[in-house]
């Protein structure tokens, strides 16, 4: 069987087959998990803030270094910031489309984010796109490189499932793509994009990466991408088909998305502010 095949079969990004561990020093490396969990507790902190934080962590540091290491792995401070409506070159930016929105079934918003996943010896990017009014998983891949194939293979798993009424992510230029915008164009899904800068406009995404990594990631120290992979499978998994959330009346997201129960009133009212 061929390794393309293999890994289809598994859901992999053929990149993460070849993975190699990044060049990056052992106490970088350290210091990319530490920052990755005091974003998870305070998104608004940028270099400078995080840098001061690592100082008084006994973990003294040049700004220069940490913005490299944060832009590395994705990490954007949560704060207002002007002309956000300029896109890239060649790059359409959509407007946000969920302000007031009451979300009220399956399969009428889903969203899609990435963010850094630790190794041993390296990291990984995971991507997962997600039913807002059932938290339900519909697809995700894990990544060696933020090119944006592997988010459009996932959006391509997902339209499999189904198709949303509105598809919500932020401006990354996965994302904003002409391969990922033309494949919910063709399928006639509206396309909302977050403010940029405003996290909280894919709130339920990143509720998703804080499960993800309190109650996985770092309980367990991955050693290579194969290994991460089986991780997250089982974890994700447990997450949609077992674990009951609080906001869908304790059940579990796969009983609300596949029509076995209604979703508490938490989850009616968001896309707000």
């Amino acid at each position: 069987m061929s390794v393309r095949r293999q890994c289809e079969l598994l859901g992999l990004n053929r990149s993460t087959w070849y993975y190699e561990p990044v060049p990056e020093s052992a106490q970088n490396l350290a210091l990319m998990r530490r920052i990755d969990e005091q974003y998870l507790r305070t998104p608004f902190f940028g270099s400078r803030r995080m840098a001061i934080w690592l100082a008084a962590a006994g973990e003294p540091v040049n700004r220069k270094r940490v913005q490299r290491l944060m832009r590395q792995m994705g990490l954007e401070a949560i704060y207002p910031k002007p002309r956000t409506s300029v896109a890239g070159a060649g790059h359409k930016i959509y407007p946000y489309l969920l302000r007031n929105v009451a979300v009220t079934r399956r399969n009428q918003v889903w969203s899609a984010d990435i963010t850094y996943v630790p190794l041993r010896c390296g990291f990984l990017y995971l991507m997962a796109i997600l039913d807002w009014y059932s938290r339900y998983i519909l697809s995700w891949r894990l990544s060696n490189s933020l090119d944006g194939d592997f988010c459009v293979e996932a959006l391509e798993e997902a339209l499999r499932r189904g198709r949303p009424e509105i598809f919500n992510t932020d401006q990354g230029v996965q994302f904003t793509s002409r391969e990922f915008t033309g494949r919910l164009e063709s399928a006639a899904v509206a396309i909302s994009m977050d403010g940029r800068g405003r996290a909280l406009d894919n709130v339920f995404v990143e509720r998703l990466w804080r499960s993800v990594k309190y109650e996985e990631v770092y309980l367990h120290d991955y050693v290579t991408g194969v290994e991460c992979h089986q991780g997250l499978s089982a974890y994700l998994r447990f997450y949609c088909e077992e674990r009951p959330h609080q906001a869908l009346d304790y059940q579990t997201p796969a009983q609300v998305y596949r029509g076995g129960g209604v979703a508490g009133k938490r989850s009616r009212s968001v896309g707000k502010g």
